[in-house]
Parts: C-alpha cells; sequence; structure tokens
C-alpha cells in the first residue's frame, strides 16, 4: 500500500464531498443570502475565500450572484471545474490563490467565506492582511461575511477527538489536538481510498495530512477587523440572528466597507 503525505487538502479533495455530505450546504446558502439581501446586496459580483470544490459557490451563483472562488489548492479547484457544467449560465471564475495575497481585477459587492476557512489563518498579522485586502476589493458599502469556529467549540466540542467514517470508497480517521495555550488545532487525517488494482481487485491507497487551525475570541477578531478599516462590525450564532455566548460553537461575522461621502 503506497503512503502519499500531503498538504492540506491533496489526497482528500479527491473525495471531500463525499465525506462532507452531513454538511447542510443548502441550509448554510440559504442563510448566507438572507444575509446578504438584508443588507443590501441583492445582485452583483460575490468572491467567496476559500471555496474548496465550490459546493457553495455555485449554490450562491444558483441565487443569481456572480460569483469568483479563491482557493489555494489547485486539486480543490480542479474538483470544482469539473464539477461544472458546460454551458451552464452564470459561469464561475476560478483562481487558484492564498487569501493571504489575493488579487482581484476590480472591486465587488460582497466577499464571504464560510467553513471556518479563516481558522486556517494562524497567525494575527495573516488575519489582518487578509481583513485589508477584503477591505481594498470591496466596492464602498460592500459586504464581509465569514465564519469561524469559537475557543469554546476547540476547547470543548472537537479538540482530543477522533473522528472515523468509513465508506464503500474509503475511510478517513481525523484525529483533533488542540492546545489552550497557543491556541492551535492541529487534526491529523488519513484516508484510504479504494481504487481499482491492475488485476481488478480492490486495493487502497494511503494519504496523510495535517492541518492547522486557531481558535480567535470574538473581541480580537472584531479589533482586527476595524484596524483594517471595515466598519459596523456584527456576530451572530451561526444560522440564526441571536448574539453569540459562552457556549457558541461558531460565530458568523459581518463586516462593512465605508460608503463614501460628498
Amino acid at each position: 500500500m503506497e503512503i502519499q503525505k500531503g498538504t492540506q487538502y491533496t489526497g482528500f479533495a479527491a473525495v471531500y464531498d463525499m465525506f462532507m455530505d452531513n454538511v447542510p450546504y443548502e441550509k448554510w446558502a440559504a442563510y448566507l443570502h438572507r444575509l446578504l439581501k438584508k443588507n443590501g446586496v441583492k445582485k452583483g459580483i460575490i468572491a467567496e475565500l476559500g471555496c474548496g470544490t465550490g459546493r457553495m459557490t455555485r449554490l450562491l451563483r444558483d441565487f443569481g450572484y456572480d460569483m469568483i472562488g479563491i482557493d489555494v489548492s489547485g486539486e480543490m479547484l480542479q474538483m470544482a471545474a469539473e464539477t461544472e457544467k458546460e454551458g451552464v449560465a452564470g459561469e464561475i471564475l476560478y483562481l487558484n490563490q492564498d487569501m493571504r495575497e489575493f488579487e482581484l481585477y476590480g472591486t465587488v459587492a460582497a466577499i464571504v467565506s464560510i467553513c471556518d476557512s479563516m481558522n486556517y489563518i494562524t497567525e494575527k498579522e495573516d488575519l489582518l492582511k487578509v481583513f485589508r485586502l477584503v477591505e481594498n476589493y470591496l466596492d464602498p458599502g460592500g459586504i464581509f461575511i465569514f465564519d469561524m469556529n469559537t475557543p469554546y467549540y476547540y476547547r470543548k466540542v472537537l479538540g482530543e477527538t477522533t473522528i472515523c467514517d468509513n465508506r464503500d470508497e474509503g475511510s478517513l480517521i481525523w484525529e483533533n489536538y488542540y492546545d489552550p495555550e497557543t491556541k492551535i488545532n492541529e487534526f491529523d487525517i488519513t484516508l484510504y481510498i479504494r481504487s481499482a488494482g491492475k488485476d481488478r481487485e480492490d486495493v487502497y491507497q494511503r494519504f496523510e495530512e495535517t492541518h492547522y487551525q486557531r481558535a480567535y475570541g470574538i473581541p480580537g477578531v472584531r479589533k482586527l477587523l476595524e484596524k483594517a478599516g471595515l466598519v459596523n462590525v456584527r456576530t451572530y450564532k451561526a444560522f440564526t440572528k441571536d448574539t453569540p455566548d459562552s457556549r457558541t460553537e461558531r460565530v458568523y461575522f459581518l463586516a462593512e466597507k465605508e460608503k463614501k461621502h460628498g
């Protein structure tokens, strides 16, 4: 059995959607759409940071937005492109870029990021870089929406747990280790992916990946957003209108680029 060690979402890319089929993307997209409409973004161009295989990107496209999907993983973007049907109205532009250095061709009505993609930015200085780029590429009055896992989630729910998932196509082992001092959650992913061998018997290829996410408190993220020049920062318990509390597991942040006056 061949073992491949990869960077984030290399071996995982081919089976990502299979192992993420428990995520209610349609529900998440509807919530995101409501937030966008409530804040005046009913049409126009939206960029998604950390778009992965494009599940959310396509759902937002179906709501009528012109979509740009940005991800650092070329393998994930390849899966996104292969899923697209030729001739579909509202073709999506996919860009293979690191969100800490992303570049757009002009400003956009909104920028979004879900599935705790922002938690992958493990240094505060880098998170500030992302926020400053967002501010730069938003239209005046444009909206920035993203979610984050909370320190409570890493400390009490995810940390020190092991997740196993067996499918006909393969198996996943997901081991988590949370350090409360550094606020870094390390998760080691081991994949066994089934494929046909030369003699047509099933063989399994093993992939190993290590991922790191950082837990950020709401006040610290708010300060970074404001330092980047974004205004009117609001927070919600995921998929609600409620204010986050000490047991909230996922937080949605919403901020704006200041409108021009005069």
